[in-house]
């Protein structure tokens, strides 16, 4: 120990003190930095890194060489290219601010989110009548895509399409996807226990990395998972085949049992609905008390 302390003091190497409001610091920007090079990775930014790079290259060799003109073009084209960055890539920004907010440390911090009376979103009856109506439709090799709905409401989407605000029952969904009939283009919305509407129309993905034969239904479920955090069903009007979709990843030729399992995850709250529950049921404890 004495021979650290001696070799620092002849080269005047001092060793800043560091509170805990450095730790703190350290944390959050480690944290920023992971989730920003991840969203770079996943999109489109990433080759426009690469660019700013070989820009970046460019301009250490213009101060090392002095080459004035060179240095002058970068520097005043640097906001303009800013501003253009912004405006390229919004969908991407817009993407990943939402997947940011449906982070859980997010959620654990902000509690202002609704707090739903019913310990459950749907019914076990719900789960049995769209488990029936799908594999019936995979059965006949009709095509469908239901979207079932979660925290993030899908109001936006259901504008699209056709309101219906009906109970949910098997018969009334082979209905709707029946091959020419007025509702089967486009998804159904599930609220709840009721079907909110039909002909929805979702967007699609933008992953590159999908099979070529999948098509616009699988598109639209893999797209509208992306923006949300809804449970997705759809079955393939080809193959007949059973698929979900969950946060931007799509599971293929799934079984009944699968499906199920994946829907009663869906059926249950989020614990962040679970703690606001419990803070609103001190608080009006305490009111009584008092």
């Amino acid at each position: 120990m004495e021979a650290i302390k001696r070799f620092l003091y002849d080269y005047r190497i001092s060793i800043p003190k560091v509170y805990i409001t450095d730790i703190f610091e350290i944390i959050i920007l480690a944290f920023l930095i992971y989730h920003v090079v991840k969203w770079i990775k996943n999109t489109r930014a990433w080759t426009l890194v690469k660019g700013i790079v070989v820009i970046m290259l460019f301009w250490f060799v213009a101060v090392i060489f002095n080459l004035n003109v060179v240095k002058w073009i970068i520097s005043n084209t640097i906001d303009v290219g800013i501003i253009a960055i912004l405006i390229v890539f919004q969908p991407e920004l817009r993407k990943a601010l939402e997947q940011l907010g449906q982070k859980n440390i997010v959620r654990s911090i902000l509690i202002f989110d609704e707090v739903k009376d019913k310990n459950e979103r749907f019914s076990d009856e719900t789960i049995d009548e769209i488990i029936r109506a799908t594999f019936e439709l995979a059965r006949n090799k009709t095509g469908a895509l239901i979207v079932i709905e979660e925290d993030i409401s899908l109001q936006e989407f259901e504008n699209t399409g056709i309101t219906l605000d009906s109970a949910i029952s098997s018969e009334l969904l082979i209905n709707i996807f029946e091959r020419n009939t007025p509702l089967h283009d486009g998804a159904v919305i599930v609220r709840g226990n009721r079907i909110a509407a039909a002909t929805c129309y979702l967007p699609l993905t933008d992953n590159k990395q999908l099979s070529k034969e999948l098509g616009t239904r699988h598109r639209a479920g893999i797209g509208i998972s992306e923006v949300s955090d809804c449970l997705t069903i759809i079955v393939s009007e080809q193959t007949g085949k059973v698929s979900i979709a969950r946060e931007g990843k799509l599971i293929r030729n799934v079984d009944g049992d699968y499906l199920r399992a994946k829907m009663i995850e869906a059926q249950k709250k989020t614990p962040d609905t679970k703690r606001l529950r419990f803070w609103k049921g001190r608080r009006e404890n305490e009111g009584k008390a008092n």
